[in-house]
């Protein structure tokens, strides 16, 4: 018990956590820099009658929130990136024996991070992904936006879980 409370105190029970971020974040790049060196923007590639690659840039947040907003958006979703980053890395800090807890919040780290990167260097985000179904399409995302929700999801299993223990 003294060991995780030390460990806690310390943070160095967050460096596994830490480095599951920075291996979706490596991972989110690598795939973004593939589409970006062999696709132009619009191109698309079938892979199922469901699914394609396509090259799309978003200027805004989920579903292209506020991506014709004219530029101060990417600053806005680039210090909000921050925000979140710097208050994860607090949380990873405090709770680095919660696994469900550090897992879910290390992906939305890994994606936010991702994304910011994105933002930085090319002013928008790189999105690849694209599901539909007869004539419907899903927006197009990336494995930063796939990290960022499985980890909200985990994160909201955690909190439900949390509730359940102390009834």
């Amino acid at each position: 018990m003294a060991r995780t409370a030390q460990a806690g105190r310390t943070g160095a029970g967050m460096w596994p956590w830490l480095a599951w971020a920075v291996l979706l974040m490596g991972a989110d790049q690598i795939t973004k820099t593939l589409i970006l060196n062999h696709y132009q923007l619009g191109d698309s590639t079938f892979i199922t009658s469901f699914f394609n690659i396509v090259r799309a840039h978003n200027t805004g947040a989920a579903f292209s929130f506020l991506s014709d907003a004219g530029g101060w958006q990417r600053w806005l979703f680039t210090g909000i990136g921050v925000a979140a980053t710097i208050f994860i890395v607090w949380q990873l800090r405090a709770h680095p024996g919660q696994k469900l807890f550090s897992f879910a919040l290390s992906s939305i780290l890994g994606g936010a991070v991702g994304n910011v990167v994105d933002r930085l260097m090319h002013g928008y985000v790189v999105d690849f992904l694209q599901f539909h179904y007869a004539g419907w399409y899903f927006p197009s995302f990336n494995l930063a936006d796939s990290a960022i929700t499985v980890g909200a999801a985990c994160l909201i299993l955690d909190e439900l879980l949390r509730v359940r223990r102390e009834r």
